[in-house]
């Protein structure tokens, strides 16, 4: 492919970049009027659906970042081998994406419908802690080594991003977690109204999330200056 190409996949990467994080920061903003008691139900139910429907953005550009990633590097893949085969060859890059791709579309049929299909959660948590293992191995022997894969351009700003990428996967897990005590309360706000225990378990797992928010805003923000300083590379 020509320089031209590459530079479609780098834009690609960096969109994915801009819609996650500001699609993040859309949600946190939402939550906030979904927590104020002072608004009605029906205004506060309206928040929530304007928060649902900003949260998915993000999950799509999470689960793109590996695919988009994987082809920057076959790009780019400055000798790598492992066995002595280049793991970043087009055959690998296109079973990435259809993995993606099987990852997408079970990320947008759980969050369209949460709770209606448990096998499809099962399957995303499943996909989601393999990734978690596999990329965080993967990056700290790219941290750790001499010449990670045979690269000699010291690629440890890759590696670092690569487990930056894993946290922020991690992060995510931690906050569907921290909300599971969510829906039951705001179905009661809705069907009961509202009452102070209502309201502390509401704020409770919305606010709890806030580390978790903070931990994927560090690490988008950072993979990124990352991959555009790419420091102490040898290129």
């Amino acid at each position: 492919m020509g320089p031209h190409t590459h530079g479609w996949w780098i834009l690609l990467h960096i969109i994915l970049f801009v819609f996650w994080l500001g699609g993040d920061l859309g949600v946190f903003w939402s939550s906030r009027f979904v927590l104020r008691p002072d608004l009605t139900p029906a205004a506060r139910a309206t928040a929530l659906k304007i928060m649902g429907g900003l949260d998915l953005g993000p999950k799509i550009c999470l689960v793109l970042f590996l695919p988009s990633g994987v082809t920057l590097m076959a790009l780019e893949p400055h000798g790598a081998q492992v066995f002595g085969v280049n793991p970043f060859g087009w055959p690998v890059v296109v079973a990435v994406w259809l993995f993606a791709a099987a990852w997408l579309a079970a990320t947008i049929t759980d969050h369209h419908h949460p709770g209606r299909r448990p096998w499809v959660r099962r399957a995303d948590w499943t996909i989601r802690l393999t990734l978690i293992t596999a990329l965080g191995l993967t990056a700290v022997y790219t941290l750790a080594a001499d010449q990670p894969f045979g690269v000699d351009t010291n690629p440890r700003w890759l590696g670092a991003k690569l487990l930056l990428y894993t946290v922020a996967i991690g992060c995510g897990l931690g906050i569907r977690l921290t909300l599971r005590p969510f829906g039951p309360a705001f179905g009661a706000l809705m069907t009961t109204g509202s009452t102070p225990e209502v309201e502390s378990t509401l704020k409770r797992s919305i606010d709890g999330c806030l580390p978790y928010v903070w931990g994927i805003w560090g690490s988008v923000l950072v993979a990124a200056a990352l991959g555009v300083l790419k420091p102490f590379a040898e290129l």
